[in-house]
């Protein structure tokens, strides 16, 4: 499976590492916004000793066309910014380049946009890309589905910095009829990402979490849903899409 990365940031890099790490994937090259870094081999520059040649690329030293017709790719793995995929997306598109999109939110018309290109290929984007998070987010539909009643509350912690609410924690309250305000945020240090959801039953307490230790994290999953859409015909995915294959359960929407 030949992939191209774009986005070269602290998740990238891991992302990127991943990617080296494992025998189903070649990196053939990653696109990031400055020169810095430019035409230096991916594989050196992290300190991982393999056979590829990927290559970091800036974003405008070439056209999209030229670069996939040069370094062509089966997937596109996307960690940049909400839009990169304005750029990249049509081409990429036109020549059956599937789309994997880890970014956080995206305006509705830049989904609207992916969907449009999702008749030409398969995009697959999920604001939270790592398997456990979307696991839990499947185990928490069921769960609200078997005992409505229950009360839930939802906490988030981030590194002390973020300023945002977490995206992940808006899909999360999205998917379970939950109201945005009603979100509890900490934010400390150098945490990663945590979501935990507590359903409290009347004589007992269920709480689902899950912690990114690394970010390696988003890279596994970056790898298990470029693997898994590729077998897909074209459409708009999201991992829900690539997990409930693997379990005999009713889709929960």
């Amino acid at each position: 499976m030949r992939v191209g990365l774009f986005g070269f940031g602290k998740t990238g890099k891991a992302a990127a590492t991943v990617l080296l790490q494992s025998k189903e994937a070649d990196l053939c090259w990653v696109i990031r916004k400055t020169t810095n870094l430019q035409h230096r081999s991916v594989p050196e520059f992290l300190g991982i000793t393999d056979d590829n040649q990927g290559l970091i690329f800036a974003k405008d030293e070439c056209t999209f066309s030229e670069l996939f017709e040069k370094q062509p790719v089966d997937v596109i793995i996307d960690f940049s910014s909400a839009d990169a995929v304005l750029e990249y997306g049509p081409e990429a598109a036109s020549r059956g380049i599937s789309i994997v999109t880890a970014i956080s939110a995206y305006p509705e018309s830049t989904v609207t946009f992916m969907k449009i290109l999702s008749e030409q290929t398969r995009v697959l984007w999920s604001p939270n890309i790592t398997i456990g998070i979307n696991f839990l987010m499947i185990a928490a539909k069921v769960l609200k589905s078997i005992a409505p009643y229950t009360d839930i509350e939802l906490i988030e912690e981030h590194f002390k910095n973020k300023q945002e609410i977490s995206g992940t924690a808006i899909k999360i309250s999205q998917s379970l009829s939950l109201s945005h305000e009603d979100i509890k945020s900490v934010r400390a240090g150098g945490i990663v990402g945590r979501h935990e959801i507590i359903f409290g039953f009347p004589y007992q307490t269920v709480r689902l979490i899950h912690e990114s230790i690394s970010r390696e994290a988003f890279g596994t999953g970056a790898l298990f849903a470029a693997k898994s859409v590729l077998g897909r015909e074209n459409g708009f995915y999201c991992m829900d899409d690539m997990l409930k294959s693997y379990f005999n359960i009713v889709a929960y929407s």
